[in-house]
């Protein structure tokens, strides 16, 4: 056996790879959808996105002329939404301005719309062979250990200094296996804690499995525990129906919610901001608490539930592009994973059956 560390890397990734749909294929559409539905996501938790999403949306063309809504819908649960909306701006701009072909090489990959050079390193090394490297979380964490960088990988600088190691390391003849080998070595042996080294074909060649401090890389200056915030989510009903909004916020922006507002949940103090909004209503039931993290901050919310005396105005309606939805309605919409709990609630008192998680 080859002593090339590059060469061991492949000869164990051959022989233990994952069979994962999105490695059965040289489509940069198809590797480029996977890589985005792989950021902060389990990869058992896309396989069945994946598969759901293809059936709607074969083709880049398909994706770019699919409705916003439908293209959320499909995204329902694996949260950062974002990272759909760019998505679909990225296919717009290739079907719209690059006449429908996928740009084949690392800087046009790069300009594209929610497309980071991680990313764009993956696809231009899976699908086009170009010998540039695909840095992610799992990467900085093996590149680290193997080189010995003992700074915070943090820091532009040394993440730009493993960036370039790592670009340095690869094989010109096989750069996509050598970057996803890289990527299943992070994310089986070289696992953030009491990684298996004795597994590892690396492990003689690696400054930390030599050093014996590979539990301490990479280096992170500790994070800032995410805000808590309290929030009211109101359950408008009128009838058999609830009110539902898109909101307009950057985060969950263009899903459906119900009537939020942030640090007040007094049902009565609630209930006069909601005949401020142009919202009559009486308060019903507190149905329950949820709660709901995101990076930066944590969700407390009180679910209330409240009885409109009348169905909001036409003017209202419009401003917020609001809709008033029976239970089949509300199931068809896409609502993020953060008022889950709110749906199923609302699920039942439209007399519909709870949301599938």
């Amino acid at each position: 056996m080859s002593q090339n560390p590059s060469a061991l890397l492949l000869e164990w990734y051959d022989s233990v790879k994952r069979d994962l749909p999105w490695r059965r294929t040289k489509d940069p559409y198809r590797i480029w959808l996977s890589e985005i539905m792989l950021q902060q996501t389990r990869v058992e938790t896309v396989k069945g996105y994946y598969a759901r999403f293809l059936e709607r949306c074969p083709t880049v063309e398909a994706l770019a002329n699919a409705p916003e809504e439908t293209v959320l819908k499909l995204w329902e649960g694996l949260g950062y939404y974002s990272r759909a909306r760019n998505l679909q701006k990225a296919a717009k701009t290739i079907v719209h301005e690059l006449g429908g072909v996928f740009p084949s090489d690392y800087e046009s990959i790069l300009k594209l719309s929610g497309i980071g050079p991680y990313t764009a390193g993956a696809v231009a090394s899976i699908a086009f062979g170009q010998a540039v490297p695909a840095v992610d979380g799992n990467v900085y964490r093996v590149a680290s250990r193997f080189f010995g960088i003992r700074e915070d990988v943090g820091i532009p600088a040394v993440q730009k200094q493993i960036r370039q190691l790592v670009r340095e390391s690869i094989p010109t003849d096989r750069p996509g296996d050598y970057n996803q080998a890289l990527m299943e070595l992070g994310a089986t042996l070289c696992s953030p804690h009491r990684p298996d080294c004795a597994a590892c074909p690396w492990q003689l060649h690696c400054d930390a499995c030599r050093e014996g401090d590979q539990d301490s890389l990479p280096v992170h200056e500790k994070k800032q525990a995410p805000k808590a915030v309290d929030v009211a989510v109101c359950l408008l009903t009128c009838g058999d129906r609830v009110l539902v909004l898109p909101r307009q916020e950057r985060m969950l922006k263009g899903l459906y919610v119900f009537w939020l507002t942030e640090e007040e949940t007094a049902p009565e103090k609630v209930e006069q901001l909601l005949r401020e909004d142009g919202l009559p209503c009486a308060f019903t039931a507190h149905l329950g608490e949820a709660k709901h993290v995101f990076t930066h901050r944590v969700w407390n919310m009180q679910l209330l539930h409240y009885t409109l005396e009348t169905p909001p105005d036409d003017a209202w309606m419009a401003k917020h592009s609001a809709k008033l939805v029976t239970a089949p309605e509300l199931a068809a919409l896409p609502l993020p994973t953060a008022v889950k709990a709110a749906r199923a609630a609302a699920m039942e008192l439209l007399g519909g059956m709870p949301a599938a998680e």
